[in-house]
Parts: C-alpha cells; structure tokens; sequence
C-alpha cells in the first residue's frame, strides 16, 4: 500500500497516522491471515531535506503497527538511485516488522537499454551494517528475523516484465529478475554466484568455455560500478532528466515545478563546490544513523568517498585520497565509466559465434547504445559542472564531442515506462 506520497491520498489526509491506515486494512485482512505491506516511500514538498523524511514519519510510529503489519522501505532514502547509503529506518524500527524493496526495473540505471547487473547493488544495501545492536547488524540480519524476531520477513521487487518476447528488453536485464529472486530466498549468496549461474543456464553452449564465462561475469560484475562511474558518481544523485529518468539533465529547471524535483536541489552546485550538506552543520541527515555511522559521515575526511557527495557540500579544490581535486576526481571517474563500457563492446564481441545470432546482435545493439549514453552523460554533467569549477578538463582525459548548448534542446518524448528506442 502507498499512501500519502507524491499527492495520492492516505489517511494523513483524514488527520490520521500510517500506523492507523495500516492497521484498518490489516484488521480486515487478519481473519483471512493476510498481511498489509506499508511502503514508507513517502515525502512531502517543504524545507525539510526529502532523505530524511521517511525516518521523521515512520520512526514515531515504532511498535503502533498491528502484528500482521510489515513496512516496506526503499533500499535508499532518495529513490532507487544508482547508489545511495541504506535507509536509516533498517535497524532502527525495533518493534515493527521492516522489509527490502528493491528496483528490478532500471528506471534510473538506463532502462532496458544498459547492461546492469544489479545483484551488487543489493548485495551492498544488504550487507551494509546498522550497528543497531552493535556491530554485525546488518540491513539483511535485521529485516530477516535475526536480529529482531518478528515473525514477518519479507523482499519486494519492482519488476521489470514487459511485452517483449524476452520480457525484460535487455537479455542481460533477465539476470536481475534473477538474482532477485534467488537473494529473496538466500541474501548469502554471492554475486559472483549467481552470475555464474545465470550465466550457465541462459547461455549454455557459450558457457562451456571457461572464457566466456569468465570474461561475461566480470562484465557483469563491473557494470553496476561503471553505470555510477559515468552517472553519477562520488554520491550525486537525481540528476536526471525531467520527467523519465533516462538521461542527464542536472541544469533543469521547470517553472512551478516542485524543488525537490529539479536535479538542483540535489547537486546545488555553485561557484564553492558540489553536493548536498548532510552533516550537523546542513540538514544533520547523518543523526538518523546510529554510530559510529553518523560520526563517519559527519565528517568529510572520514566519509567514505563514493558518497561524499550525498553527505557534503565539497569544494571544488578539496583533496581527495588519491591526491586529486574533487574537480579532477568527478572527471576522471566519469571517463572511467565511459571506457568502461567501450570495455563491454569489446568482451561482447569477442564472443560472437558462440551466442545466437538473434541474442548476440541485440545484445551488441544495446552496449552500442549504451556507449553512446555513458558519452552523453560524462559530457553534459562534465560540461555543466564546469561552468562553476571554472576548471579545465585534464589533458589525459577523451574530450567532450558534445557541447553543452546542444545537449540542453536535446530532449526526449518518452515516459518512464519506455524502452527509450534510439
């Protein structure tokens, strides 16, 4: 159930609580013992910083939900970005059943237009450590029933079945369906293994090689870092197109729109630096974690860097590890994910005639496109970014071919429910 959360009513709308909307359905539902799922995807428009907005409605309301009620809460407390920190309410509701829901579909990773694998995306939500009750409580240990004995447990998916004949679009997005279901049942699993089995029972001639397989599962296992590399790495996110998520957009802006819409109110670049402060001097997001996590976080030299953006606003002149500027940093990691999938093509095409001609060449069609889109994304967020860093490009990079002008009147006509045909 989804209620009061982008406009669509709920029971807030009658001055009552979720807890109250969802323990109305869930007495109806208990004489057929059935179970209510309560998605905590909820955020309002308002000053209040939307990553936090989950935590502030649901963490009152611990231990008011009937026992035959579960909450259904994002990996992340944005939206399914292409990486993000958990989302603090795992671990934290200690009296209510909490449950995963993960995105099967690629609404913000390409649609079915890009090889993702995202068995590692889900892996590191599911691994990630609370420390609710010290250490080793992880996302997965406290929504499976081990750390906290409810007697719901649950996974959800939102699937990516549609009418084409593979279901999926991309052949390689069947592995996601996959892996999906297989860490419903065992969140052990690796993702090496599943990959592997996938792998061996969607191409069973080509995987006789031990080449094949090798060479395709570390594709698979590269792609979901390559698709943050020439997206949206070192923690931006939402920066996507208005409206369908396909593309990059970070300079949108529409008239009457929503402010925690715009690609903006994320990145807030400016002439200083670059992402959203979270820490205790910002909007104190890292309080909603428990230690030593909100310390980690708190602090720009302690915050891991592939999220230093989500939790700070970072000069553009700030040293990372590595010795760089955090300018130089976002280039380099952007023409990394680019090369990347040029990486793909290659893997891909050494293999053809042990695919099917059918399969290999869609295959083939896509990691062109996607190619082609990792190209599009470095340029305009490099491009777009620039205009505040007032910094070059390092030399050894591959240099724009797009110019930003041109990339602004690039629109495309399509919804997020499309395949994105190019």
């Amino acid at each position: 159930m989804k209620a009061n959360s982008e406009g669509l009513p709920g029971p807030q709308d009658f001055g009552r609580t979720h807890a109250d909307g969802a323990n109305m359905l869930a007495e109806a539902l208990k004489p057929h013992k059935g179970i209510v799922m309560w998605r905590a995807f909820v955020y309002n428009p308002g000053d209040q910083d939307r990553a936090k907005q989950a935590y502030q409605e649901f963490m009152p309301l611990d231990g008011q939900f009937h026992d035959n009620v579960i909450v259904q809460v994002k990996n992340g407390p944005i939206d399914f970005q292409p990486r993000e920190p958990f989302s603090p309410l795992f671990g934290a509701m200690k009296k209510t059943p909490v449950m995963p829901e993960f995105q099967i579909t690629q609404e913000y990773l390409g649609f079915s237009n890009h090889l993702v694998y995202l068995a590692p995306m889900w892996k590191e939500c599911l691994e990630s450590d609370t420390y609710q009750k010290g250490k080793g409580s992880t996302v997965a240990r406290v929504t499976d029933g081990s750390v906290y004995p409810h007697a719901l447990t649950a996974m959800a998916g939102v699937a990516n079945i549609g009418d084409e004949d593979n279901w999926c679009g991309h052949t390689f997005a069947q592995s996601n369906w996959y892996a999906f279901g297989r860490l419903a049942w065992n969140h052990e699993l690796s993702s090496e293994q599943i990959a592997d089995e996938w792998l061996k029972q969607t191409f069973p001639d080509a995987a006789s090689s031990a080449s094949f397989l090798s060479a395709t599962e570390k594709m698979m296992m590269e792609s979901r870092e390559a698709a943050v590399n020439y997206m949206m790495p070192l923690g931006l996110h939402h920066i996507f197109a208005f409206g369908h998520h396909y593309g990059p957009e970070p300079w949108c802006e529409v008239p009457g729109a929503r402010a925690d819409w715009l690609p903006g109110y994320y990145h807030k670049a400016d002439k200083v630096g670059v992402g959203f402060d979270r820490s205790k001097t910002g909007s104190n997001a890292v309080a909603q974690y428990q230690s030593p996590l909100c310390d980690l976080y708190d602090d720009v030299q302690t915050c891991p860097e592939n999220l230093i953006l989500w939790f700070h606003h970072v000069p553009w002149d700030f040293k990372m590890k590595n010795g760089r500027t955090l300018w130089e940093e976002l280039c380099y990691t952007y023409d990394k994910g680019l090369q990347q999938t040029r990486s793909f093509q290659k893997t891909w095409d050494a293999f053809e005639g042990l695919v099917d001609s059918n399969r290999f060449k869609e295959v083939q069609r896509r990691l062109k496109i996607q190619t082609r889109d990792a190209m599009w994304w470095k340029d305009g967020c490099l491009l777009y970014f620039q205009q505040y860093s007032q910094m070059p490009i390092p030399h050894e990079l591959e240099r724009p071919v797009h110019d930003l002008d041109s990339l602004k009147r690039f629109k495309l006509h399509i919804s997020n429910h499309e395949n994105a045909p190019r």
